[in-house]
């Protein structure tokens, strides 16, 4: 095995197809060489949400041409991979497929390991490929299909202590933006139109926000947004600023008060350890919300990590990454290792969906 092991990493758990190498610098540095992305918005514009048929489809049409892509970008030859790294789950079961085999067939081809990777460790540790971050830390993770605070004591030992009952907070931006009309995907366009609306304007619900817990719940908030819109006649620009405006305050005055719950119980379990927040996935894109975080961080001198924009929305650079860990640590899968839709990072962690949690 090479000395600076290199990895090609594969995301495709939803609706973003990427290819990505990564090597090894030193013990505790690494490179991305390439990271190709190829989106699929346009695709799932008209519906204002993914069709998994669709996604799958057209996963499997460009999965070949971004491993070559990525592969001549890198200006690494196929033999030079030490490990072929796959999304395995959460996800998608028509997308994780195609990525999964696409990995398995490489690495059987080049007679290299295949490493199953949860979708969730990739956002997890996606800070880490551009900022040194010592373990343990609190996560915040915030993309359209999860949104939960989990503690990372170390690489592969994960403990979630909060997630959401019912929307992840990407989807509950999504379906906010669509009933008022606007492109998707949504959190890009909330922001935009928030920007020339008044924050003030409407005084939406915070559901659960006076539990002491570290859950979320953001039904309540999006039927609120979609009532506000149902019952006004008159849909002008000024009326979609400001509702835009009013949901994001709305999401950052629950995320402020929950990242305090976090950080209560993240002091219970490391009283002596100095507070560093990773806060990740693709809402972590939002400026607004970067900045509360900012300030937190500010007020309480604690360290505060967000990853390069390319590297909050899915990607496979965090995958490779992720797989370049586990590879280190001979975590490598059989090729029997089968695609899991719902994967929890935290193997401790109980399905809380639909259910009541109380303070």
């Amino acid at each position: 095995m090479n000395q600076k092991r290199v990895v090609l990493g594969i995301e495709s758990s939803c609706d973003e197809t990427s290819v990505s190498i990564v090597r090894e610098k030193s013990a505790s540095d690494q490179e991305i060489l390439s990271n190709i992305v190829n989106s699929q918005i346009k695709l799932h514009e008209k519906s204002g949400g993914v069709i998994p048929e669709i996604a799958a489809r057209s996963h499997s049409m460009v999965i070949d041409k971004l491993i070559s892509e990525a592969l001549s970008k890198a200006k690494i030859k196929l033999s030079q991979i030490d490990a072929v790294a796959a999304t395995a789950g959460p996800g998608l079961l028509g997308g994780l497929i195609v990525g999964v085999v696409a990995a398995k067939t490489l690495a059987s081809v080049i007679g290299k390991p295949f490493i199953a990777i949860n979708h969730l460790e990739g956002h997890a540790l996606s800070a880490k490929l551009e900022h040194e971050i010592e373990y343990p830390y609190l996560l915040l993770l915030v993309s359209g299909g999860h949104t939960e605070f989990t503690i990372i004591n170390n690489f592969n030992n994960y403990s979630r202590i909060g997630t959401t009952l019912d929307d992840a907070l990407g989807e509950a931006f999504d379906k906010s933006a669509r009933v008022l009309g606007l492109k998707y995907p949504g959190g890009p366009e909330i922001e935009k139109y928030a920007l020339q609306g008044d924050e003030e304007k409407y005084i939406f619900p915070k559901p659960i926000i006076s539990q002491k817990n570290c859950h979320f719940s953001f039904s309540g908030l999006k039927t609120a947004v979609a009532q506000k819109v149902a019952m006004t006649k008159i849909k002008n620009k000024k009326f979609k600023y400001d509702v835009a405006a009013s949901f994001q305050k709305t999401i950052c005055d629950i995320l402020e008060v929950k990242t305090k719950n976090a950080i209560n119980e993240f002091k219970k379990i490391y009283p002596n350890k100095k507070v560093s927040i990773v806060v990740a996935g693709g809402v972590a894109a939002n400026k607004k919300i970067r900045k509360i975080f900012f300030n937190i961080g500010e007020k309480n001198n604690y360290n505060i990590f967000f990853p390069s924009l390319y590297l909050c929305t899915d990607n496979a650079a965090m995958i490779a990454y992720a797989g370049l860990e586990r590879l280190k640590r001979k975590k490598t899968n059989s090729l029997t290792f089968k695609p899991k839709p719902r994967w929890p990072l935290d193997k401790k962690a109980i399905f809380l969906k639909g259910k009541r949690v109380d303070a």
